[in-house]
């Protein structure tokens, strides 16, 4: 047992004789202030650089290992910066393997074990027997609340853990599939299975075509009702039905998934999804486009995404109902900017009461647009556990995990850019009733025009414009128009470019449905 402190007439505390070479190497005096000093020092010292207090006061073998783990670790931090630097796509590559995020997730473990344990070993060596009952208790406290750091690291395991189990049921295993003529084409399909409704049939479906090089994306809007779609030859659809899905009204677009997955017993064995497969062809069919990869939302699961996200900023035109159809309207989600939560957020894309199928494709493409503009690095790291366990059960997608770095690389080079898009609708066409080269015209000539540059984009305006779209509302070959990322304020609020006497407040006409303007008739974004 150590000998007991001896303390002098002035109050001055005589140090015990510390080991060589550690901060005290000889019977020393130390004022209670100065002691204090050092207990904090020492413990600032194992906020900054875990493991400096032990090699300054304590074992120093014990602090060296610590000290290096922690230089590790800042090291490794470095060089994921420096890579992200230079290939946005290796650092996701890397952090969204699932081996890694395995390792992290331990190593965050340990290391927050660790620097617990500094922290109050760090405690221990300030000898908090040589101060004031007060000043002890303030100590102590102090190192309790420092806990909270290695607490954050525990918390940031716990998190990793959830994305990893996140990104392995929501990505698939399988190979990447190249780029088709330098483009990426995914669909996105908004699967709704609610309640009175036979089997996912999805309410939303665009296709989303992605320059692989630049990451200029242009978007195709299918509407639900679309029908009379014969398949590509070659395709399984073309073998099962070689005349179409041409019987009326009962062969919509969104009804193929559920026909498929009632019939699985006519597609091949190894078709996992009969439903997906059959409504990829069918947008092949109707785009000229090969779909590399879907994405689909569950409409029903959307709610808890977007509260995990924190709601969706969005600057509702047109008031919208809560309710209708078979039950009473409950409330209205009022025009102005809002921020909608997960409740609000699906009812606005989902509302039908007194509105008309287009118009209700226009706002769930705006909750899509907010959504892709407010899904941040930062709001991602802040939120990182809540979304992972949102995402489970709500997308599924046959996106490669191992792509996730080139999709991410992809994602931001299309935040920045100019954005094309089409609706499938009248006046552009007939749903219903449709020239099928007509509509592969209009894809190919929307897609030629985004891949233009800055000044033949603005040459490309006075482009001759689709029969039923009016030269004021055309601003791209195949009556396409350029949505910018920012507001013009001459333009309105969602960048549209509107006729005399237009009224943001009345019911969308049918002249707007084609156009990417149609969201600016219920809403704005960004």
């Amino acid at each position: 047992m150590a000998p007991p402190q001896r303390t002098g007439a002035s109050g001055a505390v005589r140090e015990r004789r510390a080991p060589a070479g550690s901060w005290d190497t000889a019977d020393t005096y130390l004022s209670v202030a100065q002691a204090r000093r050092r207990a904090v020092s020492l413990l600032v010292l194992s906020v900054l650089v875990p493991g400096s207090a032990q090699i300054v006061a304590g074992n120093r073998a014990i602090g060296r290992i610590v000290l290096r783990i922690w230089f590790g670790i800042l090291l490794i931090a470095a060089l994921l910066g420096g890579i992200a630097f230079l290939s946005i796509s290796t650092v996701v590559g890397i952090l969204s393997a699932s081996w890694f995020l395995r390792l992290a997730q331990w190593a965050l473990y340990a290391w927050a074990a660790i620097w617990a344990l500094v922290l109050i070993d760090a405690w221990r060596l300030g000898r908090p027997d040589s101060q004031p009952v007060r000043t002890r208790r303030r100590f102590a406290i102090a190192t309790v609340i420092l806990l909270i750091l290695p607490g954050g690291v525990a918390y940031a395991g716990t998190s990793v853990s959830a994305g990893r189990s996140a990104l392995s049921a929501v990505f698939a295993d399988g190979p990447s599939i190249p780029a088709s003529d330098g483009r990426y084409n995914i669909l996105l399909l908004g699967g709704d299975s609610g309640a009175g409704r036979e089997g996912t049939r999805p309410d939303s479906l665009q296709l989303v075509s992605i320059d692989a090089d630049t990451g200029r994306a242009v978007t195709f809007g299918f509407a639900r009702d679309t029908s009379n779609i014969v398949f590509e030859r070659g395709s399984v659809m073309a073998g099962i039905m070689p005349e179409g899905w041409t019987c009326g009204d009962e062969c919509l677009l969104n009804g193929l998934y559920t026909w498929a997955m009632d019939h699985k017993d006519q597609f091949p064995p190894d078709v996992e999804d009969p439903g997906i497969l059959a409504t990829r062809e069918a947008v092949e069919a109707l785009s000229g486009l090969e779909v590399q990869y879907y994405a689909l939302v569950d409409l029903n699961g959307f709610r808890s995404l977007v509260d995990a996200l924190g709601g969706l900023e969005i600057n509702v035109i047109r008031r919208t109902p809560i309710g209708g159809g078979t039950s009473k309207i409950s409330s209205w989600i009022e025009p102005g900017n809002q921020r909608l939560d997960g409740y609000h957020a699906l009812w606005y894309a989902r509302s039908r009461e007194g509105s008309s199928n287009y118009e209700r494709m226009a706002r769930q493409r705006c909750v899509m647009s907010a959504m892709v503009d407010q899904i941040d690095p930062r709001t991602i790291a802040l939120r990182f556990g809540d979304l992972a366990a949102a995402s489970t059960g709500v997308l599924r997608t046959d996106i490669p995990q191992s792509d996730l770095g080139t999709f991410a690389e992809l994602a931001l080079k299309t935040r920045s850019q100019k954005i094309t898009g089409v609706n499938f609708v009248p006046p552009l066409i007939k749903p219903w009733d449709f020239d099928i080269e007509e509509m592969h015209r209009i894809v190919e000539d929307t897609i030629e025009a985004s891949e233009k540059t800055a000044d033949e984009e603005a040459v490309s305006t006075s482009a001759t414009p689709l029969p039923g779209v009016t030269p004021t509302d055309a601003a791209a070959p195949g009556g396409a128009q350029v949505q910018p990322g920012a507001p013009d304020s001459s333009q309105g609020s969602a960048g549209a470019t509107h006729a005399p006497g237009y009224d943001p407040l009345a019911r969308p006409s049918e002249d707007i449905n084609a156009r990417t303007d149609d969201i600016a008739s219920v809403c704005s974004v960004g």
